[in-house]
């Protein structure tokens, strides 16, 4: 059996913007009078499809939003008129003082007094719910209309003595009277498309930037962000994800849930000033490539956002500078998601080091193969191997060394695959360092991995060893099983470091910690992944002290 058709009723109780109006329609021959019901936005005052997909359309609309704000301050001053025009003990004296030309005719009163769904405070309500704890309005139905007929019909099989069907497929026949011929039947005319994101709703938002301890986001890019974080701003109680930004829809549906994105309000690229001017909005997270990501943090920097950005800030120096010069200048922080180092695992290395448990150390040998293999299209815009994925090991190895740079590096590498050939860039490579401290690392950093990600990390000091190994849910380590124990994504792996990345940028946004990454330690990083590049290009090493990278574009695009 199929599922059960959806009534206007069913969609109006999901939708608290939506309602359903009775109206009599007569038809053009017999003089026949039909009772229909007609789904319509409250706000804009227009009927509606009785789709889902239309529905969050409009929903999600600017159209709806400018007349949801304009709903809001006339309502506003409404309450206020009765409140000032009528005595405090009887509410339905005063409203008939209201101006009635601001009223729909055949309307009467409803009061909501249940606050809106996302309110922490039962005394404050929502900016955009505001309206529905003052007054909405319900056309009723015609005295002469019998209260009798509740008898629905569906309008595909409505058996009118006309045989045609209503214009509209948001109207439902609920019954004919044969009366005489109204003169005030309405034409309903469909609802214009809009260019906003289809499949998506408007969302309801809390009061104030920091609604109660919760911090209002919103988020851009969803294509080329990594689940792990998306999983990590669903489950964290000290934010609500108000806006996602994204021109690319069908990616919306895999990375979040069916709640989240029923409370959030999803944009297209070109709307994000309404997202920038939104005083709700305290933190900007942005998983844009780096050759769009720096636009987007100064834009949100100077609207007075703190920003997350989850790639590289950008492949030119001169531009990286620059949006940590803006955030120092609005005093907003900007949060660089190099995420490696908070990872539990490697943060626990750190402290081990720091406190002289391993003594001096010698060597450091890290293991970072990637699976799934990134797209091609994906490597060619992050800039590649040196860029998408050493980048990250070098700031986690100098991070633990406390050193900013080698003095040394040498690289070697490959390109297994034709595709990745064909792009000049390699696809499995070799990084050896020499720090001052006389410690040696080797990077082993590679795209090919067979049914589940390769992560290690060791550290060897004059007093002992700490190993980090592969995790997985059984704890059991395996040598030469044809299948994985436990396949393990690369999103998975750094789930819980992304999980505390975001918190660390909550917290700087409370103003509890200063960001981590430092604009002198964020431009030394991309520094030697620079010079990992120039090593391998050049089949020889980089002495970066006798060397110093000439840095105005630290990395160009891929050809």
């Amino acid at each position: 059996m199929g599922r059960k058709k959806k009534s206007l009723h069913d969609y109006a109780a999901e939708f608290c913007d939506l309602s359903v109006k009775r109206h009599i329609v007569e038809q053009k021959e017999g003089g026949v009078r039909d009772l229909v019901e007609i789904l319509y936005c409250k706000s804009c005052e227009i009927p509606m499809s009785a789709r889902r997909d239309r529905i969050l359309e409009h929903l999600a609309s600017a159209r709806h939003y400018r007349n949801k704000r304009l709903e809001k301050h006339t309502s506003a001053r409404l309450h206020a008129t009765t409140l000032l025009m009528s005595p405090p003990t009887d509410l339905s004296a005063g409203m008939s003082v209201l101006d009635q030309s601001v009223l729909p005719q055949s309307s009467s009163f409803v009061f909501r007094p249940n606050p809106c769904p996302t309110s922490f405070n039962n005394n404050v309500s929502s900016p955009v719910c505001h309206n529905q704890n003052m007054i909405s309005f319900r056309t009723s139905v015609p005295n002469s209309i019998p209260n009798s007929v509740t008898f629905r019909h569906d309008t595909a099989t409505s058996n009118s003595s006309s045989g045609s069907t209503p214009p509209f497929n948001g109207l439902q026949v609920l019954g004919h009277s044969h009366s005489s011929r109204s003169s005030g039947q309405r034409h309903i005319i469909p609802e214009p498309s809009n260019n906003i994101v289809s499949n998506m709703t408007r969302g309801r938002y809390a009061n104030g930037d920091l609604m109660g301890s919760r911090i209002g986001l919103a988020l851009f890019g969803i294509c080329s962000g990594n689940r792990a974080l998306f999983k990590s701003i669903q489950e964290e109680s000290g934010c609500t994800l108000l806006y996602i930004v994204e021109d690319c829809i069908p990616d919306l549906e895999s990375a979040f849930s069916a709640d989240v994105l029923a409370n959030t309000r999803v944009l297209r690229g070109q709307d994000a000033d309404i997202v920038l001017n939104d005083q709700c909005v305290s933190g900007v997270i942005i998983c844009s490539l780096a050759e769009e990501a720096s636009e987007v943090v100064l834009d949100a920097l100077r609207a007075g956002k703190g920003v997350l950005c989850e790639k590289l800030l950008s492949l030119d120096k001169q531009i990286a500078e620059s949006c940590f010069d803006e955030a120092a200048r609005v005093g907003k922080p900007l949060v660089c998601g190099l995420y490696k180092r908070f990872d539990p695992a490697v943060q626990f290395l750190y402290k081990k080091v720091h406190n002289k448990a391993l003594g001096r150390i010698q060597r450091i040998v890290s293991v970072s193969k990637t699976y799934p293999s990134p797209s091609l299209s994906y490597i060619k815009k992050t800039g590649g191997i040196f860029y998408e994925g050493v980048v990250h090991d070098l700031d986690t190895v100098c991070w633990i060394l406390g050193e900013n740079a080698p003095d040394t590096i040498f690289s070697l590498g490959h390109a297994f695959c034709q595709e990745i050939a064909a792009l000049k860039d390699a696809d499995a490579v070799s990084v050896s360092m020499k720090f001052a401290s006389g410690a040696i690392v080797t990077l082993d950093v590679s795209q090919h991995c067979t049914l589940s990600s390769d992560q290690r990390l060791e550290v060897h000091g004059s007093e002992g060893t700490l190993k980090m190994e592969n995790q997985n849910a059984l704890g059991i380590t395996e040598q030469g099983t044809a299948r994985p124990v436990c396949s393990h994504l690369h999103s998975d792996r750094y789930r819980d470091a992304h999980k505390e990345l975001l918190k660390h940028f909550l917290k700087t946004l409370r103003g509890k910690e200063q960001p981590f990454i430092t604009k002198e330690k964020f431009l030394w990083t991309i520094q030697v992944a620079a010079a990992a590049e120039q090593s391998w290009r050049n089949g020889s090493a980089v002495d970066l002290r006798n060397e110093p990278l000439d840095g105005t574009v630290i990395k160009t695009e891929v050809p």
